[in-house]
């Protein structure tokens, strides 16, 4: 392992070894995971993204399993929304997150925007402003009724869908409420049934101590915002820092520059392009990863990330049209050392306990066979780990030929079992 100091010059080789050791990639966890493995990793990333997709597995449970291996999805449930023992909250970090609770206080500055119509979706802020009353009855219910979620909010209210706002995902008015409310921190989410959100009053789902933690001012917790980015993303150009919680351009452009002159981030060069460094950083020797990276992934959120490094272009195409589609519906990057070295479009059948490879195909200058067989073991352990007896590859790719032969060689894990492997973190 190799310190790296302001005004140093990093090769892309190295920058990539530095961002994946900063992302927890490169140490899977071979032993008995428990709560702690999972608290642990998601603070170094800082948040896991929640997309309601669910091609092959809920969006917040792949980054952890890119990065330890099978663990049982009921323990993040349980670490998320177990009133015992929740040590996460939902709320806007670079998107829809499950963010650990000592971030709470540094989105304060986030909910106190929402409140006076700033930073919302333009729509929303805009519904809220002129529905005031109903927002602030729906607030109330909430208070009355406790955890519910937005169908039974809307029932208790006798409201009918069809009073939702025009073209707006078919929500009802209590639904935007909801969000609205969500948005401000006033309310939050207690848990999920089957994915759906029920609702709670804030004061009634997070801690105590950490509702009363002092509130830092805008600045303050704008940098500790940063400075979680830095530790997470290692090198990092300006927009990397401040899209990873979706900061302001301007505020962001201050707080870094502040995060500087305290000694927190460290300019440097990556070849022929500026970053800055996380004064945690280190250069591993050497990079042993293997893993499937989610769309929802940290690793790939900013797009133009992946390109500067690993020369990677990369684009999530489920909005896309079909016959626009450059590589499939729900495409994966596959991370083998410190290169992203192909990307598969994978699809579940649950019913069939199948997991489809749709498409297969390998980046240029890389070795295919060894891609191949790295990427056969691999998706038998992903398979394993959702719960899927089989792997299908169709011939899309020019990497599907060799992948189906290396998957009659590979065997499954040993047996893994949610009920063996499961350990709460206080036990």
């Amino acid at each position: 392992m190799v310190a790296v100091t302001g005004g140093d010059t990093l090769s892309l080789e190295e920058a990539r070894r530095v961002v994946l050791r900063a992302q927890g990639f490169g140490a899977r966890f071979s032993g008995r995971l428990t709560g702690r493995h999972l608290i642990a990793a998601s603070k170094r990333i800082g948040m896991l993204q929640i997309d309601s997709v669910n091609v092959l597995m809920r969006a917040h449970y792949l980054p952890l399993y890119s990065r330890l291996g099978a663990y049982p999805v009921k323990l993040l449930d349980e670490v998320s929304y177990s009133p015992k023992r929740r040590h996460f909250f939902e709320y806007w970090g670079h998107e829809a997150c499950l963010l650990p609770l000592p971030i709470f206080p540094l989105l304060r500055w986030r909910m106190e925007r929402a409140r006076d119509f700033i930073g919302t979706w333009a729509n929303l802020a805009r519904f809220a402003k002129a529905n005031l009353e109903l927002v602030e009855r729906v607030f109330a219910v909430m208070g009355e009724r406790g955890p519910a979620s937005a169908g039974e909010i809307a029932s208790h209210l006798l409201e009918e869908r069809s009073s939702g706002t025009r073209g707006w995902w078919g929500w009802t008015q209590s639904k935007a409420a909801l969000e609205f409310l969500f948005w401000c921190g006033r309310i939050t989410t207690a848990t999920r049934r089957n994915f759906t959100r029920v609702y709670d009053l804030v004061e009634r789902v997070i801690p105590p101590e950490i509702l009363t933690a002092r509130i830092p001012s805008c600045e303050e917790a704008q940098r500790q915002l940063i400075a979680i980015a830095g530790r997470a993303l290692g090198v990092a150009t300006e927009t990397d820092l401040r899209d990873y919680f979706r900061l302001p351009t301007q505020e962001a452009r201050h707080r870094i520059a502040e995060l500087v002159e305290a000694g927190e981030l460290a300019q440097i060069t990556v070849e022929n392009w500026k970053a800055y460094l996380h004064r945690d950083a280190k250069i591993p020797r050497r990079m042993h990863a293997r893993a499937l990276i989610s769309p929802f992934d940290p690793l790939i959120w900013e797009r133009r990330r992946p390109e500067r490094l690993f020369g990677f272009r990369y684009r999530i195409e489920i909005y896309t049209p079909v016959h626009k589609r450059e590589h499939g519906y729900y495409v994966l990057p596959f991370l083998l050392g410190d290169k992203l070295v192909a990307r598969v479009d994978l699809k579940a059948d649950r019913k069939q306990g199948r997991l489809h490879v749709l498409s297969a195909l390998e980046e240029p200058k890389v070795d295919r066979l060894r891609t191949a067989e790295a990427l056969a073991e691999e998706l038998s352990l992903l398979a394993h780990w959702v719960g899927l007896e089989q792997i299908v590859v169709a011939d899309g790719g020019a990497l599907a030929a060799l992948l189906k032969s290396a998957l009659r060689k590979a065997s499954f894990p040993d047996s893994f079992s949610a009920d063996n492997n499961y350990r709460l973190e206080n036990e």
